[in-house]
């Protein structure tokens, strides 16, 4: 059988330019209906979200279902979830690049998109809830002429928009500097072409132009790939420590409270874990799609579609591990509270979103056990999408049932989301995708820089 023809191979086989072509084709060709039709899905979606957006600053947070007891609701819930998905990207292209997994070669351009687009998702949940978002820059500690007003450094809040802020400036120049050589590359590609029509000449002359800026004068010498090399080690060196404490400080809103089920020591691990877990979900769910639309059987292989799936069978398992652990120190700690906390979760009014939450979670990874199921496209991507409804419903659980019945049985109250609730949900998912998919009409959706390099050693290494 030949390299081409072995889905579990990570050797594509083809002459370089056939891999220009390959990849490069999405740009170059003029849009399928099928990426119409998901453009205009997202888009309406995206529409819709903007809409709610600006009714709730006329009409103020009271559209949403937020009470005395849960009042932030599906924002936080929201922001926990996106910031979560946007941690797969620099897992793919930092950790696995230090530990020199060639399997990410194929897949890490559209992961660390992915990541940009769900940091800025996220963004907008908190800055909707500071309440007057046209103040945004009162939450950055700088000298002012505020006299005593001041940033609360203690608050976890302000050590979210350090984190967050750090992560997504470092995530946006390793997307981009990886993108340089592939830029160089659709530069040369395009001196080629010419336009019959003046404007058509017009607008190709802008597209070299651009790219001939954006490529930062890119030749592909020795030295220039020497220096490149250097560039991206550091930034994976800096990167890494980022996924661990971006997620841990995020779980730090909840950790540092004393509300029953959220003072919790396990959350850093759980929530760094449960993120990872939700992130390549994410990106498998994005691969599937991108591997059959563009046709890139080739370039993401089932041996990458299977790896991802025993990542996620992987950090399943830890999510499952933390899950148990809530449960039995809730147990040993012999507080009343927290023990009603956690009963309240199995058998109490939002049990339904426990169980919900379980399914997903805690069974669905373990199909992945079995070689036959983690290779079957339907499967994986089925399971994918479980996966992030299971932990879309994670943080429900944990923001809601820890809120709604505190210690005061007086303040009790239950959370019912609005239609505006739903609407902004359905909408946030709207602005990634609309995002994600202009991301792929404009952009190599994979390295292809780094897919030529993998077979240049391939090939040298089959020559020894």
């Amino acid at each position: 059988m030949s390299a081409m023809e072995n889905t579990n191979s990570l050797r594509i086989g083809k002459p370089y330019a056939e891999i220009d072509n390959d990849i490069l084709k999405p740009l170059e060709t003029f849009p399928t209906k099928t990426w119409w039709i998901a453009f205009l899905v997202a888009a309406s979606a995206l529409g819709m979200f903007g809409i709610v957006l600006t009714y709730s600053f006329f009409k103020g947070l009271g559209i949403f279902g937020l009470n005395n007891p849960v009042s932030w609701g599906f924002y936080i819930i929201n922001f926990v979830f996106w910031v979560g998905i946007g941690h797969a990207g620099t897992l793919i292209s930092a950790i696995l690049y230090l530990f020199r997994q060639k399997w990410r070669t194929s897949i890490n351009r559209a992961a660390e998109a992915m990541t940009i687009f769900a940091v800025m998702t996220a963004a907008v949940f908190p800055l909707i809830h500071v309440g007057r978002p046209w103040f945004v820059y009162w939450i950055f500690p700088y000298p002012n002429e505020r006299g005593p007003l001041w940033v609360n450094f203690r608050s976890p809040l302000l050590w979210d928009l350090f984190a967050i802020s750090t992560y997504f400036i470092i995530s946006l120049v390793f997307w981009y500097m990886g993108l340089v050589p592939d830029f160089a590359n659709m530069r040369d590609r395009l001196e080629r072409f010419k336009s019959k029509t003046k404007i058509g000449q017009l607008l190709l002359d802008v597209k070299k132009i651009t790219l001939r800026v954006i490529s930062l004068g890119w030749v592909g010498s020795a030295k220039t790939w020497h220096h490149y090399e250097k560039m991206v080690l550091i930034l994976s060196a800096l990167a890494t420590p980022l996924v661990l404490s971006v997620h841990t400080i995020v779980s730090f809103d909840f950790a540092t409270s004393v509300i029953p089920g959220w003072h919790a020591t396990i959350f850093p691990p759980y929530f760094v874990a449960g993120a990872i877990y939700s992130g390549f979900a994410m990106v498998l769910t994005l691969m599937i799609i991108m591997r059959n639309v563009f046709k890139m059987e080739a370039y993401i292989t089932m041996k990458h579609l299977e790896n991802m799936g025993l990542v996620i069978l992987v950090t399943g398992m830890m999510v499952s591990f933390a899950y148990t652990m809530e449960f039995v120190m809730a147990a040993y700690s012999a507080s009343h509270n927290e023990q009603y906390v956690f009963l309240n979760r199995l058998t109490g009014p939002y049990a339904w979103a426990f169980w919900v939450m379980f399914t997903c979670n805690v069974v669905s990874p373990h199909f992945m056990w079995f070689k036959k199921l983690r290779t079957n496209i339907t499967v994986l991507f089925i399971i994918s999408i479980v996966v992030n409804i299971g932990m879309w419903f994670e943080r429900f659980v944990i923001v809601v049932t820890s809120l709604h019945r505190d210690y005061l049985p007086s303040s009790w109250d239950m959370y019912i989301p609005t239609f505006y609730d739903y609407a902004m949900l359905i909408g946030s998912f709207g602005l990634f995708f609309t995002m994600f998919l202009l991301f792929v009409r404009s952009f190599p959706a994979i390295a292809v820089a780094e897919v030529k390099a993998d077979e240049a050693n391939e090939e040298l290494a089959q020559h020894h």
